[in-house]
């Protein structure tokens, strides 16, 4: 199906099943698809999109740019990298781009530690006072595998990646980690306490799992 958005041509995969729901996902290739249920009609499917139209004209064109990101990284002046969810020049981030490539690399890095310090300092405090819980110790530390974790004697760590991610995405990680304060485990009631305080929690591990890949030195 086809259906035109603010002048773009959006081409959907609808799929109609036995879900009681009507449901958008983006891939990360860019491919929309629609679940729907079984006797949709097409003027309900078509109304949905439009309602969604910002959310999914906005996916698209991340997905644009994080492609152009996937491309070996340029580590010059107009060099491009994300940081908050935005692509930035280079030059824009950190200073001295005279330097070698190794040299920028870890002149990079502090960047993005620092940043995700002075971020997660800021944001925690909000979500610590709603949730009513203090975590031991709070550290920004590097990570292949893990955007935060946080251990059995309530010390929390976050990915320091986690500054080229936009700020409500930051957000549902640092709230995931404290709901681990009083869920250790992803039980019914640590989901229910998540979605509490993040309502649409799934999409930010969508754009995680769809782009955390992207989010590199």
């Amino acid at each position: 199906m086809k259906i035109e958005i603010e002048n773009n041509i959006i081409e959907c995969n609808v799929q109609y099943g036995k879900g009681k729901k009507l449901s958008i996902h983006i891939e990360s290739t860019g491919f929309i698809t629609i679940k729907a249920p079984k006797h949709t009609s097409e003027e309900t499917i078509i109304k949905t999109v439009e309602l969604n139209s910002k959310w999914i004209l906005e996916g698209l064109q991340r997905i644009k740019k994080l492609k152009e990101v996937t491309k070996p990284k340029a580590y010059h002046e107009e060099g491009k990298f994300l940081h908050l969810g935005k692509e930035y020049l280079l030059h824009e981030l950190i200073d001295n781009i005279e330097l070698e490539e190794d040299e920028l690399k870890k002149s990079l890095k502090k960047f993005y530690v620092s940043s995700c310090k002075d971020v997660v300092a800021k944001r925690i405090k909000i979500y610590e006072k709603q949730l009513g819980v203090k975590p031991k110790t709070v550290e920004i530390t590097e990570s292949k595998t893990h955007w935060g974790s946080c251990s059995s004697d309530k010390r929390i760590t976050f990915n320091y990646r986690l500054a080229m991610a936009p700020v409500e995405v930051i957000d549902y990680v640092i709230v995931h980690e404290l709901c681990h304060l009083m869920h250790m485990n992803h039980d019914r009631s640590f989901w229910r306490r998540v979605g509490s305080i993040i309502p649409d929690y799934k999409k930010k591990q969508e754009f995680l799992a769809a782009y955390g890949r992207y989010m590199t030195l």
